[in-house]
């Protein structure tokens, strides 16, 4: 079994979709899943009472923060990840280095690494695709290795896990 850096933004559909669509079926598909979530998707997905569900697809803690200096690293380090859904804010945020939250940090942090896998499935509105350093961001990931996919509202989250390497 191999581990998967599941990471995921407030994205719509998250709440309804991340769990069925991408958490379930990557445990199902053999992966061990380390799931990280930004803030605001925690928060999300505790006031919809999806935690709960999520949590029971890994033995692993379901993160959204940094650990204190001294505490155990709750999670391996994957060699794979995917970050979906990913919002607009958090894909520019990684192609420029910032890292305000967990989910970043964990992300920037292997960004380019050999040997690192890093699949990111996107959401953003027609309107944000024209904006101009858009296209900047996705080249900037790109460039470093990441595979891109946007997601499209009316399609199955899951098809995404089919960019992933073999989990076995």
């Amino acid at each position: 079994m191999r581990d998967l850096g599941l990471v995921a933004s407030s994205c719509g559909g998250l709440d309804t979709r991340f769990t069925a669509e991408l958490a379930k079926p990557a445990a199902a598909r053999g992966w061990r899943l380390a799931v990280t979530l930004t803030p605001t998707a925690h928060r999300w997905l505790d006031a919809t009472g999806g935690l709960g569900e999520l949590a029971a697809t890994t033995d692993l803690p379901v993160r959204h923060s940094g650990r204190l200096p001294g505490e155990p690293r709750p999670h391996p380090d994957p060699a794979v990840f995917l970050f979906a859904p990913a919002s607009a804010n958090s894909v520019a945020k990684l192609a420029l280095g910032l890292a305000d939250n967990q989910a970043l940090t964990l992300l920037g942090d292997v960004l380019g690494a050999p040997g690192v896998t890093i699949v990111l499935a996107y959401q953003i509105q027609d309107t944000r695709v024209r904006h101009p350093a858009w296209r900047r961001h996705l080249d900037t990931l790109a460039g470093a290795g990441v595979r891109l996919h946007r997601l499209d509202p009316r399609r199955p989250w899951s098809e995404v896990l089919g960019l992933l390497p073999p989990a076995g």
